[in-house]
């Protein structure tokens, strides 16, 4: 999987079929994050933990390269389909219900602007991780132009606005509320926890959707906030 700009159009163009055909466009994305993933760890043979796993797409992806996989979510719903409990655990990603440095790999797709302590969710996913392993955490960042996620772009006239604007044009309330199961975090912020994090290195930090040449905007105050689509922070677990 090249991250080039052909790419990024065809995960723009999926994207768009989110709110129609969600299968769809999930299990896209799964396949291009299991190829993001191989370029940090060999799957094959690994436990992988998807915080937030949700129906599985991704745990499903990371089957397919030979993991072994487990989806905790809070919503029993979501997890109907993994076959529980052998396939997905019922627990708040603020406080998993799993032992300490359990895992090879812990991921989360578009889970943490959905909590409303965002960083103490990273440090779980730390804290479950195995000496070696790695966290792959990826977000969307409430200032770029789908931080509303459905209510874009009216939230940056605010959440309470942008939920108001959706309703008024859709007639029902948008599923994710601003202050509710919606929370604005920052490229900034990602930034800064997992540079002073003293269990776990950076290995990479990347603009998921975008292509390579994207990367330096990630280096620019403010401008990064707006021009990153969705983070992705890559860490290892330090012995």
């Amino acid at each position: 999987m090249r991250a080039d700009l052909a790419r990024s159009i065809r995960l723009f163009r999926a994207f768009r079929s989110e709110q129609t055909t969600p299968s769809d466009y999930y299990t896209t994305l799964a396949a291009d994050t299991a190829a993001q993933l191989r370029h940090y760890v060999t799957l094959t043979g690994k436990t992988v933990l998807d915080v937030g796993g949700g129906p599985g797409y991704f745990a499903d992806a990371f089957r397919r390269d030979g993991a072994r996989c487990l989806c905790v979510d809070v919503d029993a719903g979501e997890l109907a389909g993994q076959g529980a409990p052998s396939g997905g655990v019922l627990g708040s990603a603020l406080d998993l219900p799993l032992a300490d440095a359990s895992f090879d790999v812990c991921f989360s797709s578009n889970v943490l602007e959905h909590v409303p302590d965002p960083w103490r969710m990273a440090a779980e996913m730390t804290r479950v991780t195995r000496p070696g392993g790695l966290i792959f955490l990826a977000y969307t960042n409430w200032l770029s132009p789908w931080g509303g996620h459905e209510t874009s772009p009216w939230h940056y006239l605010g959440g309470d606005r942008a939920a108001r604007k959706y309703e008024d044009k859709n007639g029902k309330p948008p599923k994710n509320r601003y202050g509710q199961s919606l929370y604005p975090v920052s490229v900034a912020d990602g930034l800064h926890w997992a540079r002073t994090r003293t269990d776990a290195d950076l290995v990479d930090v990347l603009p998921r959707y975008l292509p390579w040449w994207w990367r330096p905007m990630l280096k620019v105050p403010i401008v990064r906030e707006f021009a990153t689509w969705n983070l992705v922070l890559v860490l290892r677990k330090r012995p």
